[in-house]
């Protein structure tokens, strides 16, 4: 398919949002070595620590009933008595055992990645029914890895299994002679001996496993150089989009701006290369930029005051250092008080002889 993009040309880390994206379909690294991991690891607790006590208490309640079994009525309505008084009573017995087992199988789950809700992982896709996307997955690296991870957890287990019993085949032969404490004591021992050889190699294995299905999950999040640009643009925005709109932005500026140079008490200018327009009136604490630019800017702006016939004076010096040190709309600087004071009054000298003559 035209949409369907080659492993090898994803050179690029995936980023932060293709993490957060993937998380939040439920794509996530996930060994189910590890969860089998808590999971006998919750076995080896209960054999170690509620085996004994839990098997005591079940023997307890069932010894009644052992007992007085030849009394027992076991038509429907006797073994639902049965049941409904005895059963509430085993389910106590075997709760602590059942919520330690429960709680180190979500364990198992949650520290590998955080919680995720989602129905992404639920819902029908046709690739999920496809044969050919069966026999895909069928002879695939992941299923030729799982298998041969398997067989040789098998064998391992195997000849584990074989070095602990072995050597107890005397005892195991004496089992039926011994009392049933004994029996039980002997059995508990012994698992414990398989559980934690087993578990010990399944430490081995779920690490292993662990670090292999993160790097995987990572090299398939990875992108393409394309996949990076479009990120880029929907988080930034098209540069060629924003660049149109910082251009539409400063002629909206300029053009606001120009219309106040009609309106600007006096233009100072350098002039080949200058021009900031201040305005000035009585009420003022001091004159302020309405205008400035440079070059053709400049050009326009001395242009435009002409027209207007708002003042034009030539100093260099001093529009050099308040185009460098103003903004648009700001007061200009407490330095450039006097020189600014000497081209305002000369302005007003200039507007008092021609009002005069009028």
């Amino acid at each position: 398919m035209a949409d369907e993009t080659d492993d090898s040309e994803k050179t690029e880390d995936p980023s932060q949002k293709r993490l957060t994206d993937a998380h939040e379909k439920g794509d996530v690294p996930k060994s189910q070595e590890v969860s089998g991991w808590f999971a006998l690891l919750g076995t080896a607790l209960v054999v170690a620590f509620l085996a004994k006590p839990t098997a005591a208490n079940v023997a307890g309640l069932l010894k009644g009933f052992l007992a007085h079994a030849d009394s027992i009525a076991v038509d429907p309505g006797g073994l639902l008595f049965l049941f409904g008084d005895t059963g509430p009573h085993l389910l106590l017995l075997l709760a602590l055992p059942l919520l330690v087992l429960m709680v180190l199988a979500v364990l198992g789950n949650v520290i590998q990645h955080k919680p995720v809700w989602t129905a992404e992982t639920i819902q029908p896709k046709l690739n999920k029914i496809s044969p050919l996307s069966g026999a895909k997955r069928l002879f695939s690296k992941d299923s030729l890895m799982n298998f041969s991870k398997g067989l040789v957890k098998i064998i391992v287990v195997s000849v584990m299994i074989y070095f602990i019993v072995w050597p107890e085949k005397e005892q195991l032969d004496m089992a039926f002679f011994h009392e049933p404490d004994h029996i039980l004591q002997e059995s508990r021992d012994l698992s414990l001996k398989l559980v934690g050889a087993i578990l010990a190699f399944m430490t081995v294995v779920a690490g292993l496993d662990f670090a292999w299905q993160r790097q995987k999950w990572f090299n398939k999040q990875k992108m393409t150089q394309r996949e990076v640009k479009e990120e880029y643009k929907q988080a930034e925005g098209d540069p060629q989009v924003k660049s149109k709109i910082r251009q539409l932005r400063q002629q909206r500026a300029q053009q606001r701006m120009m219309s106040e140079v009609p309106k600007a008490t006096v233009v100072v200018t350098n002039p080949t290369h200058y021009a900031v327009a201040l305005y000035y009136d009585d009420e003022m604490q001091a004159p302020k930029c309405v205008a400035k630019g440079v070059d053709a800017l400049a050009l326009r702006i001395r242009d435009l005051a002409r027209e207007h016939e708002v003042p034009v004076v030539e100093n260099p010096p001093l529009a050099r250092a308040l185009h460098a040190t103003m903004e648009i709309n700001d007061m200009i600087p407490e330095e450039h008080y006097a020189a600014v004071a000497k081209v305002i009054g000369y302005v007003m000298g200039l507007k008092s002889k021609k009002n005069w003559r009028a």
